[in-house]
């Protein structure tokens, strides 16, 4: 009898010991990470203040990175396929990166500021699928969503560790953005290295002829998947921007000066738990927590929607980093739970880029509720939708 191929990994390591592979690119994101954050969060300030350029620029700019890199991780995930190659098109994603963030230094008009935040954005998305495919195909089937849920903590370690570089770094320098720009070359120079030199490739495995072997497309027939990417895409419609939690804090009475505190306390617990939640989900179904992720995240919504006092959004972020832990890493688990190898990449391609055109209108719906009903509006309207996605996926 043919093993079943939806199940073609690794042999088996033992279960308290995840492969080289996923630690090292668990490394990778960490530092690559950080060098994205020191210089992300200083732009609106730099765009402003040096360069001189309003808002509408900015929006410009992000809106065109965010375009490019939703087309990036549906083309990279085909090429990944066919090609069979999952290392190198990861570490060129992460080379690109790397090497435009630092060029922030020298440059003296925002469109400069564009271009390069378009090939960084675009990178990213380019080397989103081939890098969750390697994570899939690294690991064994028992050890899945502990990989994810390590290459989730990591990267949002980088989240952490990268603005509170950004700060330390500008209060020694007396504001100097420049010179921050090139200091976040260093971690990002370790994340690209990495990535070439110690990253191992996998080659995904051959999908065995005979009967019952599933197609070649991994959208086609598998119902189970068509109903992830619909949950994902009706959900992504009602995930807008977390700046809108900001906005939201700071009207009911946070005041402006501790939304980085925030922030933080909703990093700490997705850093804290995304490991212990991608491991859980190796020993319990990955629907059900992907589930409690989305349900999590419509209670947390309603409580923006309804909240009256500062005390409660205290209390909302560190659950809306629970719905983070809880989903993000072991989503991709379950997806690569459901393909053969040799599809992954495709399939991680297509998710990645459907929930990123269903999150380009999100902020923009937001911000249009916001105005034109009331503050508590967009938040109602995110529960609904969350809701009605976590439904969805009870059927797959």
């Amino acid at each position: 009898m043919l093993p079943d191929p939806r199940r073609v990994t690794p042999p088996e390591t033992p279960e308290s010991r995840l492969p080289a592979n996923v630690w090292i690119l668990g490394g990778v994101a960490l530092f690559n990470d950080t060098a994205t954050e020191m210089s992300y969060w200083l732009l609106p300030q730099f765009l402003v203040g040096v360069l001189k350029a309003g808002p509408a620029a900015f929006g410009l700019i992000e809106g065109a990175a965010e375009t490019v890199a939703s087309l990036a991780r549906l083309a990279s995930g085909f090429v990944s396929d066919r090609l069979r190659r999952r290392k190198v098109l990861t570490a060129i994603g992460y080379t690109i990166s790397n090497v435009a963030k630092p060029l922030l230094a020298l440059v003296r008009s925002w469109p400069q500021v564009f271009w390069i935040r378009f090939f960084d954005r675009a990178a990213k998305g380019f080397r989103a699928a081939p890098r969750d495919a390697l994570i899939a195909d690294s690991a064994s089937s028992s050890q899945r969503g502990a990989a994810f849920g390590l290459l989730q903590s990591m990267d949002t370690a980088g989240a952490i560790l990268g603005p509170l570089g950004a700060i330390a770094l500008l209060a020694h320098w007396g504001g100097n953005v420049r010179r921050v720009f090139w200091i976040a070359g260093a971690p990002g120079l370790v994340s690209l290295l990495l990535a070439w030199l110690a990253v191992r490739e996998i080659p995904p495995c051959p999908l065995p002829a005979g009967p019952g072997t599933p197609p070649r497309e991994p959208w086609f027939g598998n119902r189970a998947l068509r109903l992830i990417l619909l949950g994902s895409a009706v959900f992504a419609l009602g995930n807008s921007s977390d700046l809108f939690l900001i906005l939201r804090a700071e009207n009911i009475g946070v005041r402006a000066a501790l939304a980085p505190v925030l922030g933080l306390v909703f990093n700490l617990v997705y850093t804290a738990a995304s490991w212990p939640a991608g491991a859980l989900s190796d020993r319990v179904s990955r629907r059900s927590l992907v589930v409690s992720g989305f349900l999590i995240y419509a209670v947390v919504y309603l409580g923006f929607a309804r909240a009256t006092s500062p005390r409660i959004m205290w209390l909302l972020f560190p659950f809306y980093g629970l719905y983070y832990a809880l989903t993000e890493g072991v989503l991709k688990a379950w997806i690569a739970d459901l393909l053969p190898s040799e599809s992954r990449a495709s399939a991680f391609g297509v998710f990645n880029w459907v929930t990123g055109v269903c999150a380009l209108p999100a902020s923009t719906l937001a911000g249009w509720l916001w105005r034109h009903y009331a503050p508590s509006t967009p938040f109602y309207v995110s529960a609904a939708l969350a809701t009605t996605a976590g439904v969805l996926l009870l059927l797959a």
